[in-house]
């Protein structure tokens, strides 16, 4: 029997007698917790909750606050208006919250009073705000604004996009990658970093001063870098931000370096030249002698374990803290003393907060079971959120020390009352080379001891990525329990959170002990649970997860009644030349596919389509710039031209995900709809 795996300040989630399951619409409705920022006493703490309106198709967010120094903290919404709020920020005496928001026609920062009354706008720029920080002291605001470098001012920018308008001509010329990003043409544009004098009353008031300006890179980086990676020294005289140096290599390398300059202007100072591998994300210590930061020691990885560096800036030496702590942490925050890193990162199938002794390197949990996402630590208050498999975000609070959590919100449990979660459960098996692989299986939301039921069979992307204990809106085993089917899925060797070794193992190597991994996860769920009908699965899989679902089509034509595949690369050669982030490919191959041709044909799922018979429903966003639409069409194709039952999802208007609430539904249906046509019927 399997345990229920979800509990909430010691409430289980899916009562027993709960009369339904899990539906699409209810993950395209929930409300979504955003990550927390701590006011500077530790007392309250700012979030953001984004709620869906289906008639519009789109999300909308506001910012809330709770106070942790009631005795019943209740979260307090701040802000309200038919523009979304986004990116909370203390002022430094905790009087105020800055945000972002496009309610006056452009993204600008706002003020709002921490007690509660109108919005003020703190930026009148020509340009959108991207994303900002507020200098300790209160005296100045970091802004980061796409900008053409060339220009002198903002307003040559913002007069330069108004003319491209009226031009008739809609040709594009380029001289180097990247061309495209992610799902955007580039126009020209870096997000440049400035610095702009704030008044009495918290608005800027004065020219925004060009920090990163001198510097051909966008701070922050594109398409997901965010604020994490600038920040002030705590007495506001200095920022440091990471940027990678674009030039003519920008595409294929991941050397990003972390630069100090004066908050009031000046020239750059790269801080780590030494290592031409990743650098990023650093933070001041509370007496601002020390830099922490993430560094990566192989250039173009971007899947290499991130090691923690502590600079000393006065003597610019450097060591690593927690040298032989084997996991690669996502963010760092100091606590008040100065003396421990609060850091998150993947660990066996969870995703975990830790504390760092700063001396010593000893590393201690400070959560236990679930999925850490964003986290603030001030004085000795930490605040995050976590999901699991059967849970959403939901914001906690605690302090260092007692190390004890309390839980903050309950948004959507009153709307998924009489839901029956899946009950999930993780296990081990011995695969590839014999070593020990993770896995998870999950029950239907309608089981009965002694039936079996048909399997939804996931496989997670990245390739360096999991499906460990967390909450996804896009591939939530949820939706699969909730339509009656039993999930398994496998952290197979590449997969993070088990030791950068592992993690490696994948390199060159994608349709070998991954696939090993698979067969012999999937037989080992099936031996253990009865209940897993093994003769009635299909897999499912994106990016990598698609790849691997056209490598199984010709390399275990027998496993599976029926396939889904999204964004799935379907012959390498054309995905080395077309993906925008050459670095992938190189890395994952040993090099450009013009100097070792053989390795990347090597695992090449389109040698392989004279095996396929198994039908396969393809899904393709022809904005995905990633894995861009030929890989789907030709697919499609493939099956085709062999006779193979094949259906194509295409969404016009979606990236490398499926991001629109309509869309989401589409494909969610679509995707049951192929799973029951096959295993129900």
């Amino acid at each position: 029997m399997l345990a229920l795996a979800a509990t909430m300040a010691g409430t289980t989630l899916g009562a027993v007698a709960a009369p339904r399951g899990f539906t699409v619409g209810d993950l395209v409705a929930m409300e979504r917790v955003g990550s927390p920022a701590v006011s500077p006493d530790g007392s309250r703490v700012a979030y953001t909750v984004r709620t869906t309106d289906m008639g519009k198709n789109r999300g909308h967010t506001e910012v809330y606050v709770v106070d942790l120094r009631a005795a019943n903290p209740t979260p307090q919404r701040l802000t309200s208006d038919a523009a979304s709020s986004t990116d909370p920020e203390w002022s430094p005496n905790g009087d105020a919250v800055y945000f972002l928001s496009s309610r006056s026609g452009s993204g600008q920062v706002w003020r709002v009073p921490a007690a509660g009354g109108d919005a003020v706008r703190v930026t009148d720029l020509p340009l959108d705000v991207d994303a900002f920080r507020v200098a300790p002291a209160g005296d100045r605001m970091l802004l980061s604004m796409a900008v053409f470098r060339d220009c002198a001012d903002l307003a040559c920018t913002k007069a330069r996009l108004d003319a491209k308008e009226k031009d008739k001509a809609s040709g594009k010329i380029y001289d180097r990658l990247f061309v495209r990003h992610w799902d955007t043409w580039s126009d020209g544009r870096n997000n440049v970093l400035y610095a702009a004098p704030l008044d009495a009353s918290g608005r800027v008031n004065g020219t925004p001063v060009s920090l990163s300006g001198s510097l051909d890179g966008d701070v922050p980086s594109k398409p997901f870098g965010d604020r994490e990676e600038f920040r002030f020294s705590p007495d506001g005289k200095t920022v440091v931000f990471s940027v990678r140096i674009a030039g003519k290599t920008e595409a294929w390398s991941t050397n990003f370096d972390l630069y100090a300059v004066p908050a009031a202007g000046g020239t750059p100072r790269n801080l780590t030249a030494d290592n031409h591998a990743w650098d990023t994300k650093g933070v001041f210590s509370p007496d601002g002698r020390t830099l922490a930061y993430l560094a990566m020691s192989r250039p173009g990885f971007e899947a290499d374990r991130y090691h923690i560096v502590l600079l000393d800036l006065a003597s610019g030496k450097k060591r690593n803290v927690a040298e032989s702590w084997d996991r690669s942490p996502g963010g760092l925050q100091w606590t008040a003393d100065g003396k421990t890193l609060v850091a998150d990162a993947e660990d066996v199938g969870q995703h975990r907060l830790f504390a760092i002794e700063v001396a010593s390197g000893k590393v201690s949990p400070l959560t236990d079971k679930g999925s850490i996402g964003g986290f603030d630590v001030r004085g000795n208050t930490v605040a995050y959120t976590q999901t699991n498999l059967a849970s959403g975000a939901q914001l906690f609070g605690m302090q260092l020390g007692t190390n004890k959590a309390a839980q903050l919100t309950r948004v959507n449990e009153a709307q998924l009352a009489d839901v029956r979660w899946g009950e999930y459960e993780q296990f081990s098996f011995k695969g590839a080379n014999g070593d020990t692989v993770y896995g998870h299986v999950m029950k239907p939301w309608n089981y009965e001891p002694g039936k079996s039921y048909p399997i939804a069979f996931l496989v997670h992307g990245g390739p360096q990525g999991s499906f460990g204990n967390g909450w996804s809106y896009r591939w939530n085993p949820q939706v699969y329990a909730g339509a009656g089917y039993a999930t398994v899925f496998i952290d197979f060797h590449g997969s993070t959170g088990y030791g950068q070794k592992f993690t490696d193992a994948i390199s060159g190597d994608w349709g070998g002990k991954p696939l090993e991994d698979l067969k012999k996860g999937l037989a080992a769920a099936v031996a253990k649970y009865a209940w897993l009908d093994r003769s009635h699965a299909c897999a499912l899989g994106a990016s990598y997860g698609g790849y691997m679902m056209n490598w199984i089509e010709g390399n275990w034509p027998d496993g599976f009644k029926c396939i889904v595949n999204h964004d799935g690369v379907f012959d390498t050669r054309g995905m080395a030349y077309s993906t925008e982030e050459q670095w992938f490919t190189d890395w994952e191959n040993g090099g450009p596919y013009f100097t070792v041709p053989e390795k990347h044909e090597r695992f090449n799922p389109v040698l392989h389509v004279n095996k396929w018979k198994t039908p396969m429903l393809v899904v393709q966003g022809d904005l995905d710039f990633r894995i861009p639409t030929a890989q789907g069409l030709s697919t499609f194709t493939a099956l085709q031209r062999r006779g193979i039952e094949s259906k194509l999802l295409v969404f016009p208007d979606e990236n490398h995900w499926v991001l629109k609430p309509a869309n989401s539904l589409l494909w969610h249906h679509t995707v049951i709809g192929w799973l029951d046509q096959h295993l129900k019927q």
